[in-house]
């Protein structure tokens, strides 16, 4: 008789969703029978050509642009190199100085460490204790050479909404007479999962991914507001109106349009479902585990709600948690023993050793950061997952402290 199935809760949606089926099957027509290059000039290239506009009418339609403002690209991480790149690239003389967060994507804190040796002066502005970024901090320390502003509109790690709306005001108000600094903003964790009414009102640029909402990994998108001058990373055939030159990942692009249609159908859902469930979570965690601390916003984005802006707030897939006694790297492995995923902090930099890095701009102490797990919700996230989840963490801590605090 084969093994009892043990059921599992994979609650690492920050990192990467399941592939949606839909996205799925969308690939593979685009790999099958729509597999030319959108470039050539016969009806396979033409159906290829077909899919890409579709997608990248998806997108705008996600994030209120218009499709000619959307650039296709490998990844979030591609394209906010692009953006950081590309603008400064575009305009050498206006300034050389960038202000940005010490909570940024490591795509973006890696960047703008190789600007400061390439003698661009970097302002990292640290966050208050709920990882929000005042949009009053962001004035102070503007420059007459600020020529970008680069600041995310979800924290990965702690889901932290930046007042993004409120640092365009302060950009645009700081200089009346224009020209202001261009304003980037890497809302990878808020597609799909917050409202973006506002954001390409107020973003010159903007950057996204299609794995984080059940999309296949390897393609992303890039918001460029119409007038931005964006010299390309990358010298070839000039795809993309010019920004992005090779040949357009048709699947990719394909499986992203489609989740992000089906993740915009399900935004009011999504806000309902899954600001109950984070709700749920933090409560049940902590009632149930002595000196367990929630990192980052309690209250969870709810945009019918009138006051929102007066609170920090979080969006509903991340939950940031320490537990003293029970480090985070041991407890993570605990967890999957018993077929829970869960994560330590960003995915893409989970084998460097030490702290996080956004704990610790937030004021987090070492051994509590060090004791810290991200939860992260879905489009697959049940119910019932979060049940089995808080079975076995409160086993898992209960038995991690038996031993680190004998």
């Amino acid at each position: 008789m084969p093994p009892e199935r043990r059921s599992e809760a994979y609650l690492d949606h920050a990192a990467t969703s399941p592939v949606r089926a839909e996205a799925l099957e969308a690939v593979r027509q685009a790999m099958s029978a729509d597999f030319g290059n959108p470039s050539s000039l016969h009806r396979k290239g033409v159906a290829a050509e077909r899919i890409v506009a579709r997608a990248r009418e998806a997108v705008a339609r996600a994030v209120h642009a218009d499709p000619k403002e959307i650039v296709f690209t490998s990844g979030g991480t591609e394209s906010n190199n692009l953006a950081i790149r590309g603008v400064l690239r575009g305009l050498p003389r206006r300034g050389k100085h960038v202000v940005t967060t010490a909570i940024e994507h490591p795509s973006v804190l890696a960047v703008a460490a190789e600007l400061e040796s390439e003698g661009y002066r970097v302002t990292r502005l640290a966050p208050g204790p709920q990882g929000v970024v005042g949009a009053a901090d962001v004035r102070r320390h503007l420059a007459p050479d600020t020529v970008l502003v680069s600041i995310m509109m979800v924290n990965n790690e702690v889901g932290s909404i930046q007042p993004v709306e409120e640092v365009a005001r302060t950009l645009t108000e700081a200089r009346p007479a224009g020209p202001r600094p261009f304003l980037h903003v890497d809302a990878v964790q808020a597609l799909g999962r917050i409202p973006l009414d506002g954001l390409c009102r107020h973003a010159d640029l903007a950057s996204f991914s299609g794995h984080k909402l059940g999309g296949p990994k390897g393609v992303g998108a890039l918001f460029v507001r119409s007038g931005v001058v964006l010299r390309p990373l990358l010298a070839g055939g000039g795809q993309e109106s010019g920004r992005r030159s090779g040949t357009e990942n048709v699947p990719g692009i394909a499986g992203m349009g489609l989740a992000v249609d089906l993740a915009l159908a399900e935004l009011p859902a999504t806000l309902r479902t899954m600001g109950e469930l984070r709700g749920h979570l933090i409560k049940e965690v902590l009632s149930s585990i002595g000196d367990a601390r929630l990192n980052g916003p309690a209250w969870t984005v709810d945009p019918g709600l009138p006051g929102e802006a007066d609170r920090p707030s979080a969006a509903p897939h991340i939950v940031n948690f320490s537990f003293p006694g029970a480090p985070g790297e041991v407890l993570l492995h605990c967890l999957e023993a018993e077929g829970v995923y869960v994560a330590t902090g960003a995915a893409c930099s989970s084998h460097k050793r030490g702290p996080s890095h956004v704990l610790e701009a937030m004021g987090v102490e070492p051994g509590m950061a060090d004791s810290s797990i991200r939860v992260s919700l879905g489009w697959t996230t049940t119910a019932s997952e979060i049940d089995h989840f808080l079975s076995a963490l409160v086993g898992a801590v209960a038995d991690l402290r038996r031993f680190t605090r004998r």
